[in-house]
């Protein structure tokens, strides 16, 4: 069992940054590849980043491509989403979730979810 707690969510002006966390339990994170999904007013829930077991992989949906870093700490049991230059399209419910399959995240299948976290962007 994996649980994730996200944290880091808040309001923020448009060209601002956040830095969200998505701490996780059990002993077993690193065997897990990691996804952020967002889920914004009236849209379905969405790929933004992901990350492999190991941290050496990393993609990101083109929106967030050049504004955004996920990342992760092993030995902390934590992932991360950096967001700067935000927008107020990226307004939404944050999520991370955990896989042992990095490709389920693409289609949106992860063993493992946090609650979510809010990220309002203001203009």
């Amino acid at each position: 069992q994996v649980q994730l707690v996200e944290s880091g969510g808040g309001l923020v002006q448009a060209g601002g940054s956040l830095r969200l966390s998505c701490a996780a339990s059990g002993r077993t994170f690193s065997s897990y590849a990691v996804g952020w999904f967002r889920q914004g007013p009236g849209t379905v829930r969405d790929l933004v980043a992901k990350i492999s077991e190991s941290g050496d992989i990393t993609t990101y949906e083109d929106s967030a491509k050049g504004r955004f870093t996920i990342s992760r700490d092993n030995a902390k049991n934590t992932a991360y989403l950096q967001m700067n230059g935000l927008k107020p399209e990226d307004t939404a419910v944050y999520y991370c979730a955990a896989d042992p399959n990095i490709v389920d995240l693409d289609i949106g299948l992860a063993d493992y979810w946090g609650r979510g976290t809010l990220v309002t962007v203001s203009s």
